[in-house]
């Protein structure tokens, strides 16, 4: 018996079969399919020292190796783009700029209007911080009537308000616009406000820049950090959470927990509030001759700079008792076997600068890493090559490693005594000075890295593009 309708049935099938094959081919590509096709993942991110910045050596900070290491694991290229503002990095994301965010985020505002986050991957604590000499708070109830300052549309305000819902309309709280030039610890420092709440990592980095400023308490609620994705990324969302959970990955964002920067000591307060003064004074008539200097010794132009400010604080007509002179303080002759003609003209004395460092480091011997090669470098444009030897030399005697500017700042004081100083080739040296020199500059350029932006053509190469971590510096394009 014939059934009826059942060619008509088994027909209709196929067209239907047919008609769902072809949707499913002309179905978009995933979000994570996208980057793998292309080679390269778009990561949006705000320049931050804990977040992404331009090192001596290259990108540094926590995002960027995180982003690095998942980048890795696609098999593809990371391009991580620094932006002014959280509200731009959220465009990036919205309009497919970017395919994801990672700048120690939470998910809050209008990411939650347009994006999806990550699994939390850390907390950050929140310190309450106040200006030294000032009476400590020594909890919230104690933040009633204080001058408080913060950035609008901050995690921070937000954490205020949550405040503010205990303690009542006792707490009050200045806001910044969220593209104010000032930073809330600028305000702080000044002595415009009494009180501010930052991230705890962060002020770990920046109290080099600002000793004067103390952490009072931790806050009981901290912040939860996530990365975004764009909505409806559910496959990249997924393959990012299992990435963050990884173990590798949460080793390192615990490694980062402790800043390297805590174990040197700290700039006085009056040389910092000098210091950032000058940045903002002195610097900018001076930067373009730093970045022509960089460009053509490959340097880091800050790390030039950081040298003629701990030489003279930028000042062009500076002199020494000795005779040095200008800003990177040149002796006559070296100037003029430099080609230096007038050590007064700052163009010409910058430039003379950073080729006779460039001149001392590369007399180094090419096994020295860095960091150790630019230490020991600082230390000999200071002390004079020469009993920088020597130092090298006292260390291997007294059974350390030579390469390890760790142990040679150990024995360079031992120039000023006498027992150590009768054996050495140079003879006497105020040795204790490079190490201070080397210790200072460190200072002035991790101040520089995070406060001055990257160019755009830099911060939007591929990291296979950079230079290499064991180059001795990379260079910075001029803004």
């Amino acid at each position: 018996m014939r059934h009826i309708g059942g060619p008509r049935r088994w027909r209709t099938l196929s067209v239907l079969a047919t008609l769902a094959g072809l949707v499913q081919c002309t179905a978009p590509p995933t979000t994570i399919e996208q980057i793998r096709e292309r080679g390269e993942l778009r990561v949006a991110t705000l320049n931050l020292p804990t977040t992404y910045y331009i090192g001596a050596q290259g990108p540094e900070g926590l995002e960027y190796e995180l982003a690095a290491d998942f980048a890795r694991s696609l098999g593809v290229r990371l391009a991580m783009t620094p932006y002014e503002s959280e509200r731009q990095a959220v465009e990036a994301l919205r309009t497919g700029e970017a395919d994801m965010a990672a700048a120690q985020l939470t998910y809050r505002g209008a990411w939650q209007v347009f994006a999806l986050p990550s699994r939390n991957y850390d907390e950050v604590a929140q310190l309450v911080v106040y200006v030294r000499g000032a009476v400590k708070p020594k909890g919230i109830d104690a933040l009633r009537g204080r001058r408080i300052v913060s950035k609008a549309d901050s995690p921070q305000a937000d954490m205020l308000a949550g405040l503010r819902d205990r303690l009542g309309q006792g707490l009050q709280w200045q806001e910044l616009p969220a593209d104010a030039r000032n930073r809330p610890l600028d305000i702080l420092a000044a002595g415009e406000a009494d009180i501010t709440i930052v991230d705890a990592p962060a002020f770990r980095f920046i109290h080099q820049a600002y000793p004067e400023l103390l952490a009072a308490f931790e806050l009981e609620q901290s912040r939860p950090v996530q990365w975004m994705v764009r909505r409806r990324s559910n496959a990249l969302r997924a393959t990012i959470d299992a990435f963050l959970a990884a173990e590798g990955t949460r080793q390192r964002i615990a490694a980062a927990a402790v800043s390297g920067d805590e174990r040197r000591p700290r700039m006085q307060p009056g040389i910092a509030r000098g210091f950032r003064s000058h940045i903002e004074t002195r610097l900018p008539l001076l930067r373009p001759w730093f970045e022509e200097a960089g460009r053509e010794t490959r340097l880091d132009w800050r790390l030039v700079a950081a040298i003629g400010y701990q030489e003279s604080q930028w000042d062009r007509d500076a002199r020494s008792h000795n005779g040095a002179l200008g800003v990177m303080m040149l002796m006559p002759a070296t100037a003029a076997s430099l080609g230096v003609d007038d050590p007064f003209d700052p163009r010409q004395n910058i430039r003379g600068g950073a080729r006779y460092f460039l001149e001392v480091r590369d007399k180094l011997p090419a096994r020295i890493p860095e960091p150790d090669r630019t230490s020991m470098a600082l230390a000999a444009y200071n002390v004079g090559f020469g009993h920088l030897e020597d130092a090298r030399v006292i260390t291997q005697a007294r059974g350390g490693n030579p390469d390890r500017w760790s142990q040679v700042r150990e024995s360079l004081p031992l120039l000023a005594q006498e027992g150590w100083y009768l054996q050495a080739k140079r003879g006497y040296a105020r040795g204790w000075e490079p190490v201070q020199f080397e210790q200072r500059v460190r200072q002035y350029l991790s101040v520089l890295e995070w406060q001055t932006l990257p160019s755009i053509e830099t911060a939007l190469q591929a990291e296979t593009e950079l230079l290499p971590p064991t180059a001795a510096a990379t260079e910075v394009a001029a803004q």
